[in-house]
């Protein structure tokens, strides 16, 4: 366990992650292109929807990976609040916009979606309605840490408002469980077979999914190195201020 943590160390996380960089990039654009490309040029019309179904290949991951980055928000978030551990901090700030930008994709394409389908660009579904405050829960969380000069301190604040915004990521993914009211159909994937798309646009869906998740992590890992260098830049200063005064 020790030796797990010693990669959450400044200097050891800059260079496997600089490694690891290189062939994850590469293999977040193969998946995508595959999932991506399989999805809409080579599946056929749904019976019922046409071919406004193959929005699911973005919407889908878009929505998935908006929750689960919250998710992982919240334990790097917990992680630093116990460990005092910086570079779980810094991811966490890190994912912060890349969470927002999934949840715009995932609230956009589900107006496009909703349109055709339910006859209005917008209904205060339950699930719909709790991806709208999650979006929130992200712009707040990222102005609370631009609010705050002190990094450790806004890291402590926004590592709580993780922990509250996880009721709504949580809402989020099963607000269709908790309600049977409702526009949002069930879960695309299940491990239900009689529930999830046909195999014909499951495959691709999944392929498509694997992509977004690795292009979250190299993402993620170029913004956390960022946000490393950036704290280095922001001691150095603070140290020649101290050394003026």
């Amino acid at each position: 366990m020790n030796r797990f943590w010693e990669f959450a160390n400044p200097v050891r996380f800059m260079s496997w992650s600089g490694r690891l960089l290189p062939p994850l990039t590469a293999l977040a654009a193969l998946t995508l292109t595959v999932g991506l490309v399989w999805g809409f040029f080579f599946t056929p019309q749904a019976e019922n929807f046409g071919s406004t179904v193959k929005i699911i290949y973005v919407h889908v991951p878009a929505a998935a990976m908006a929750i689960n980055i919250w998710i992982m928000m919240l334990v790097t978030s917990l992680i630093w609040l116990i460990r005092r551990h910086h570079v779980s901090a810094l991811a966490a700030r890190s994912a912060a916009l890349i969470g927002l930008t999934m949840t715009v994709i995932a609230l956009g394409t589900g107006m496009v979606w909703g349109e055709p389908m339910w006859g209005t660009w917008w209904a205060w579904d339950p699930r719909l309605t709790s991806f709208l405050v999650l979006f929130l829960f992200y712009l707040g969380y990222m102005a609370l840490w631009a609010a705050i000069e002190d990094p450790d301190t806004a890291a402590d604040l926004t590592s709580v408002l993780a922990i509250v915004g996880s009721v709504f990521a949580v809402l989020s993914r099963y607000a269709v469980n908790f309600w049977n009211q409702g526009l949002h159909q069930g879960a695309s994937l299940s491990l239900d077979k009689e529930e999830h798309v046909a195999d014909v646009y499951w495959v691709p869906l999944v392929i498509a999914l694997v992509g977004f998740g690795l292009l979250f992590v190299a993402l993620l890992l170029v913004r956390t190195r960022s946000e490393v260098r950036r704290r280095r830049t922001h001691a150095l200063e603070m140290r020649e201020r101290m050394a003026d005064a």
